[in-house]
């Protein structure tokens, strides 16, 4: 069984994605970020980024003591390695399907991410640090237009590299994106939106999505932090 340290952000739902596709039985143990949950020591023993998602498999295929892994590209291939799904073994396949993993955990995430901040959180607007973070969201988005033309998914196949992604597309309007602008990401994004198991991913986090918006105090937590917080 799979312990999900989860809240329903893009990274959280890349994982309950991956396990509803795979049919893996897991619960989820919700890690309030606004109330400091990522901060508690229990959670940073195993999580030492203060970050979730994060994972205990209870498990695991050698039969030994459990393992815990952070950081939500890592955990999307140890689940992939574990189920023998989403991620090919064949080389040439399997190099791209991490590549455009890596692209997204390495850029597409961390753009989107400043985009947010800048645009939504920030308290003060800076036109420089918004006009940097949506140009370069919407320069990553025609990267990924590009890939998607005359191609369904990222891969040969659906892997986890798709669901690595789409996440962070979902909220392309709050990235100040506009997906007429992309024909390709847009009909990608809507035949992952209609997968069952995405449906239901995202049905998962609904218990805790009226508690995701990220409060002043949160913010203070989220955006304050410095090497003394956990020191």
């Amino acid at each position: 069984m799979i312990e999900l340290y989860y809240w329903p952000t893009p990274n959280g739902h890349k994982i309950t994605m991956f396990l509803e596709e795979a049919g893996l039985t897991y619960e989820i143990r919700p890690v309030d970020i606004s109330a400091g949950d990522q901060l508690k020591p229990e959670f940073v023993k195993f999580s030492p980024n203060n970050r979730m998602p994060a994972i205990i498999d209870r498990a695991p295929a050698d039969g030994g003591e459990p393992i815990r892994v952070f950081e939500s590209g890592a955990i999307l291939v140890y689940l992939a390695e574990k189920s023998g799904a989403f991620l090919p073994t064949e080389t040439r396949a399997r190099k791209t399907v991490m590549e455009w993993l890596f692209w997204q955990v390495g850029g597409l995430g961390p753009m989107a991410g400043q985009n947010h901040h800048f645009v939504q959180y920030a308290p003060e607007k800076i036109p420089y640090a918004m006009d940097r973070y949506v140009n370069e969201t919407n320069r990553l988005y025609g990267v990924l237009d590009r890939r998607l033309a005359g191609r369904d998914w990222l891969a040969d196949d659906y892997s986890i590299a798709d669901m690595a992604a789409y996440p962070w597309v979902v909220l392309w309007k709050g990235q100040l994106q506009n997906l007429d602008d992309f024909p390709n990401i847009r009909r990608w994004h809507t035949a992952i939106r209609n997968r069952p198991a995405v449906i239901r991913a995202y049905e998962k986090g609904k218990p805790w999505s009226s508690r995701a918006a990220v409060t002043e105090e949160g913010k203070k937590l989220l955006f304050g932090q410095t090497a003394k917080v956990l020191g």
